[in-house]
Formats: C-alpha cells, sequence, structure tokens
C-alpha cells in the first residue's frame, strides 16, 4: 500500500535567515496511521505542518499527500486533509452552527440553506453527532461572541470533521480543552481511524496524547532527530528500571551485586537496577533476600523525548 503521505528532502529558508527553518528532512505516513511530530518551539513542526496543508510554500523538496502533487494538486490535497490548527479561525459574527454550515459549503458538501432546519437530515446528524462528542450540543446555535477560547476550539474540530477527511492535521487538538473533552476526543478519534481509515497527524505538547501513536517523529532545528515507535525511542534513550528494598539492605545490595548489576541508592534508600528482557521477573526471581519494596518503572514517551532534546543540545554546544 502506497503511503498516504510522502516528503523529499523538504526545505523551507525564510528570506533574510541565515539557517533554514526546515532543512532536508525526508518521512512517509502509511494509510490509518497515528503519526506524532514533535519538537520544541521553533524546531520547524509549524513550518512543516503548514507546507503540508498548502498554507505555505516550501523552497524545495517534494510532498505528495493521498498520491497528490502538493505542487501541481494543490486543490486535491486539499480535498484530502481536515485541519484542526492551534488558534482556530472562525466568524465572530455567526453562530457556531453558522461556521458549520458555511464551511461545508465552501467545502462543497452541501448546498448553503438560509436556516438549520432547511439542511439536509444527513448534515443535521452529523453536526449534532459532532457537537456531542466535544461537549457543544447546549452551545450550538449560540454567537461566537459568548464562546471561550477552549468552545472555539471545539466549534473548529467539529468544522475539520465535517467532511470525513483521510488525513487530519491536528496541530494542539486539545489545547484549551478540559480533561472530559479532551477523553471523549481522543475516544472519537479512535472510532474514526477504525471505521474510516483515517490518517492523523499529530502535533502536541501534551507527550502522554502521543503515546499512543503508531510512529513518533521529533525534529528539532530543523532536522529531524529521531523517527520510530515510541517503544523504540524509549529503549533507545533510557533504561527500564527496578526499584528495590529489604529489611537487610545490605544483604540486597550484595545480592544485586552477585548478578552483574550496579545498584544505586535513591534518597528514601531504596535500590535501583537497570534491567533488559521483556520483564522484569528473571530479575526478580534470582534475589534471594526477601523484597519489603518492589517497583517495575518503565519510562514514559516524555522522559525519553526530553532526554532526547537534552542530548542534542549537549552535542550541538
Amino acid at each position: 500500500m502506497d503511503p498516504m503521505i510522502t516528503v523529499e528532502h523538504l526545505v523551507k529558508r525564510y528570506r533574510k535567515s541565515a539557517v533554514a527553518a526546515v532543512d532536508d528532512i525526508s518521512f512517509e505516513v502509511q494509510p490509518s496511521e497515528l503519526f506524532a511530530f514533535l519538537g520544541p518551539n521553533g524546531a520547524g513542526k509549524t513550518t512543516t505542518i503548514s507546507i503540508l496543508t498548502t498554507t505555505l510554500s516550501k523552497s524545495s523538496g517534494t510532498v505528495t499527500i493521498g498520491g497528490h502533487d502538493l505542487d501541481h494538486e494543490a486543490k486535491a490535497v486539499r480535498r484530502e486533509i481536515g485541519i484542526i490548527f492551534q488558534n482556530p479561525s472562525v466568524d465572530q459574527h455567526l453562530s457556531a452552527e453558522e461556521n458549520i454550515r458555511l464551511h461545508v459549503a465552501i467545502y462543497g458538501l452541501y448546498g448553503y440553506r438560509p436556516f438549520y432546519r432547511l439542511m439536509p437530515a444527513e448534515y443535521r446528524q452529523r453536526v449534532e453527532r459532532l457537537a456531542a462528542v466535544v461537549g457543544l450540543s447546549d452551545d450550538l446555535f449560540k454567537p461566537l461572541s459568548r464562546y471561550s477560547g477552549g468552545m472555539k476550539r471545539k466549534l473548529e474540530i467539529i468544522r475539520s470533521l465535517m467532511h470525513r477527511p483521510a488525513v487530519l492535521f491536528l496541530d494542539e487538538p486539545t489545547s484549551g480543552l478540559d480533561p472530559i473533552s479532551r477523553r471523549d476526543l481522543w475516544e472519537y478519534l479512535r472510532e474514526v481511524r477504525q471505521t474510516d481509515a483515517t490518517t492523523i497527524f499529530l502535533t502536541t505538547h501534551y507527550l502522554e496524547e502521543a503515546e499512543g501513536a503508531d510512529r513518533v517523529c521529533v525534529i528539532d532545528h530543523g532536522r529531524i532527530a529521531v523517527i520510530g515507535t515510541p517503544e523504540e525511542m524509549k529503549e533507545r534513550l533510557l533504561e527500564r528500571t527496578v526499584e528495590l528494598d529489604a529489611v537487610d539492605r545490605p544483604a540486597l545490595a550484595a545480592d544485586l551485586r552477585s548478578l552483574g548489576l550496579r545498584p544505586t541508592q535513591l534518597p528514601d534508600g531504596v535500590l535501583r537496577v537497570a534491567f533488559e528482557g521483556a520483564t522484569a521477573q528473571d530479575l526478580i526471581g534470582r534475589i534471594d533476600t526477601p523484597l519489603t519494596v518492589l517497583r517495575v518503572r518503565e519510562p514514559s514517551l516524555e522522559e525519553a523525548y526530553v532526554e532526547l532534546l537534552r542530548q542534542t543540545e549537549e552535542a550541538a554546544a
């Protein structure tokens, strides 16, 4: 199966800039994949996603989305994608539903009707379904002048999902959402991936949202620092550890050293050792000293991400 997104040697250099904002990056995103595109502020994330969504021209390189070349088939690319931008772009003079109605008319999904009740039943059902997902049902017909920033974000989400895009670009999609709305949105996105095989291209500062990604790509200083599954990234950068304690702590330390391990002592006296393999069971089974504390600690994607940026900064210094 051909990739849904193909990026080859993409470069973006802004006028009068000494360095490229995006510096010769290449990657592919497979159909129905959840692809997390991460990086610190100023790393090139927003520039890349702006190019992929046809809102910014590139300096060089090639991009294809859904088999359409970005340079020659920009309109076809736009029909394939949905976008939830970090800063919602909505008409303040309209109600939420009027914004949606205008949006689908521009996309050619439904002919514009002057009143909601005159719109097709399919349109009304989808609007009401999506409004329920993000918690906007009670405010759908209110003017946007009464909307908070979080409510405008919910409206942006509804608009982006109305035409069932093949590729959904999520630029900080849950910024400004309350925890319940965040949970409901991700539940719905999982449903969309299963039913519509939607490809999701995600940028986020909430690293726990990227834990469920099929692959993670980290960009830093305009270049790709690492690309792989979350597990591959964690294994490459961090160790899995076990924290242990016993009434006879010196005996426990001796046990661990006899196994060729080098325990380190935490501030509370508990001993920590790294382990390899699928589980810590093999290590624990070889310890003779009775344990009073046993904690298996798996590194998080956020910890691996921070460690990667630390190593990148040290290498650049």
